[in-house]
């Protein structure tokens, strides 16, 4: 199964695929697709729907697993951070993806086996359990690697890669 993990964020939106039997996962690809901080608001949700749209053109996907908004204190920051997410699940749908929605505390807990780890380890674990030779980066897109193992990890599947 190919699952696309993402990191919501208006700045710079992680993206990652990896492949999954459910124990075993092996990464197609990632990053991350960085918006300009001084561009209108509107072409920075655009280029973010544009690049997630190039991503599944070029590569399938069997489903769309993503970070849910966690609760800020500050609301334009959460509102802002909420339209980014309504992209991508407006490229899920486009692109007739099945979506799962995962909260910080559920991914790291799936990755590291505590809720309340901290960066650093979530993408020791990420590395290890993808066997990569570095640590993932930049930050979202190793968050992206997290959301989409944690999405194999909780849905139980047990189909071979694709």
């Amino acid at each position: 199964m190919r699952i696309l993990g993402i990191d919501p964020g208006c700045e710079r939106t992680g993206y990652a695929l990896i492949e999954s039997d459910g124990s075993r996962h092996s990464v197609v690809t990632y990053g991350a697709i960085a918006t300009a901080r001084r561009s209108p608001f509107h072409k920075r949700l655009q280029k973010i729907y544009t690049g997630l749209r190039a991503i599944l053109q070029q590569q399938k996907a069997d489903v769309m697993a993503i970070e849910e908004v966690f609760y800020a204190a500050n609301v334009q920051a959460a509102l802002k951070l909420g339209h980014a997410r309504g992209v991508a699940l407006l490229v899920a749908a486009e692109f007739e993806l099945p979506v799962h929605e995962y909260s910080a505390l559920e991914i790291k807990r799936a990755i590291v086996g505590y809720g309340r780890a901290e960066k650093q380890q979530v993408q020791g674990m990420v590395q290890l359990l993808l066997r990569m030779p570095e640590p993932p980066a930049p930050d979202d897109a190793a968050d992206a690697l997290a959301v989409a193992i944690c999405h194999s990890h909780q849905s139980g599947f047990g189909v071979g890669p694709t």
